[in-house]
């Protein structure tokens, strides 16, 4: 059996408190789901990140309704809008915490005093991370034009040593501080 499209909110609510009626509960989906997506696709800007909030809010919307915890069915809307703005907020709140990135790639010691051969790889590195809006702090300029030799831990071992190491860690000191925050 279809749902009435005349159905009003109220009584969507209603049926859906009242008796977890599937019909109305799909109603809701189909008649929010555009709704919320859309506001996802604005605040989120990602469509994957929209069907996510979709979804986390009609179950959130749904749960309040099966429990009867809106009081006002006809602030239907209202609630939907308010749990789609406080989602994001949490979302967004919980990937500042987390997402703490910093990309540094290393050069490799090889040929740093001229004609370094994996510039290009740097370079796209770079334009990732732009693009991604990701910080990034390439390790590249720190040691291009110098010696590559005064930077390996032995002549046939060219990981880099001590003073590459402290020189690496003064430079990205700055932008290290900068993510840590207060």
């Amino acid at each position: 059996m279809l749902v009435d499209v005349a159905l009003s909110d109220e009584e969507m609510v209603r049926r859906i408190g009242s008796r977890h009626d599937p019909e109305a509960e799909g109603e809701l989906f189909r008649r929010m789901a555009p709704r919320i997506r859309l506001y996802g696709l604005r605040h989120l800007r990602d469509s994957h990140a929209a069907d996510d909030l979709t979804q986390q809010v009609v179950i959130t919307t749904l749960e309040a309704l099966r429990s009867g915890r809106l009081r006002e069915p006809e602030k239907l809307v209202s609630f939907v809008l308010g749990t789609c703005r406080m989602t994001v907020l949490d979302l967004r709140r919980g990937t500042e915490r987390r997402a703490r990135l910093l990309v540094a790639p290393w050069p490799l010691f090889v040929s740093l005093e001229r004609g370094y051969p994996f510039t290009p790889a740097h370079e796209a590195i770079h334009r990732f991370c732009l693009g991604a809006r990701i910080p990034h702090h390439d390790l590249l300029r720190v040691f291009q034009g110098q010696r590559t030799s005064d930077f390996w831990v032995h002549p046939v071992d060219h990981h880099p040593n001590e003073v590459a190491h402290r020189l690496a860690a003064e430079s990205l000191l700055p932008d290290v501080l900068k993510l840590a925050g207060p």
